[in-house]
């Protein structure tokens, strides 16, 4: 009997060990699919040779003069002011919207009052719905407030990427969620103020989702190109960098700037990384606890 357990014990394990081969064959070959990609770009962001028809994987000769280009050469495309545009909108954003999302999230949480529960149906009703859809009505809008023009345009972005973002207060919601109310109470009875409340009690407390909403933030405006590209138009002065690189990419600038594009890609990729390595940790412990509620 004991050997027949021993069998049964050996062949659980054999079998537990193949099952592990084969997950791990299959998550090595997903990681390779998804870095390979990559990989390319920043193998092409080196490659000396121009254009964008090549018959090879591997460059035949690498340079830096790509990526040298993108801060010199600014008589047709100026990135270096590209750059700057997008990230001065995003830090703003970043500010105002976090502001946003966390006062909403933490009235929706703490507080109760009429029309609350219709809220929050309502605004998990509009999530379902890109938000480029309402592009046209936004831009009119914002032309009959005259921000569509000359250097209203980088404050107009700032309005179209902060100004909605306390709908997406349900992730923040469900973190203040499993806070313990008898904290507010306490303070409360202690002579706290609900504004004390919040900005000594619950905020510091929640560091994993402002993290987390700082971060998706901080990522609108250097994602979003749709509405970039309503309100900028031809302005090149108040080009973002997806409007940028999506204009290298034009049929009279793409023999001349595709491996610049790869190089512009690189670049805009690398401050992004940085910060989700630095506050990875505090991103994990955010989505983990926030339970929409």
């Amino acid at each position: 009997m004991s050997k027949k357990k021993k069998d049964i014990d050996g062949s659980a394990k054999a079998r537990k060990h193949t099952v592990n081969v084969i997950i791990h064959v299959i998550l090595a070959i997903l990681a390779f699919i998804w870095v390979l990609p990559i990989f390319w770009v920043i193998l092409t962001s080196f490659r000396a040779e121009k254009g964008s028809y090549v018959t090879t994987f591997f460059p035949k000769g690498y340079t830096l003069d790509n990526y040298i280009k993108l801060f010199t050469d600014t008589s047709i495309l100026n990135f270096p002011r590209m750059f700057k545009n997008t990230f001065v909108i995003a830090i703003f954003t970043c500010i105002i919207s976090t502001i946003f999302v966390l006062s909403v999230s933490y009235c929706m949480s703490r507080m109760r009052f009429k029309m609350r529960k219709a809220y929050m149906n309502i605004a998990m009703v509009l999530g379902l719905f890109p938000s480029f859809m309402s592009m046209v009505a936004v831009y009119y809008i914002l032309k009959a407030l005259n921000l569509s023009e000359g250097s209203m345009i980088p404050i107009a972005l700032i309005i179209v990427f902060s100004a909605g973002s306390g709908v997406n207060f349900y992730v923040a919601k469900g973190f203040f969620d499993t806070i313990p109310k008898s904290l507010d109470e306490a303070a409360i009875i202690d002579g706290a103020t609900r504004w004390q409340t919040f900005t000594r009690i619950t905020i510091p407390l929640s560091k994993p989702i402002i993290v987390y909403t700082i971060l998706t933030s901080f990522m609108a405006p250097w994602l979003d190109f749709i509405f970039a590209k309503v309100i900028c138009r031809a302005d090149s002065r108040y080009f973002t960098v997806s409007m940028g690189l999506w204009r290298m990419l034009d049929k009279e600038y793409i023999n001349n700037w595709y491996t610049c594009f790869a190089a512009g890609a690189v670049l805009i990729s690398v401050p992004i990384a940085i910060l989700f390595l630095c506050t990875q940790k505090f991103y994990v412990e955010g989505m983990s606890g926030a339970v929409k509620g």
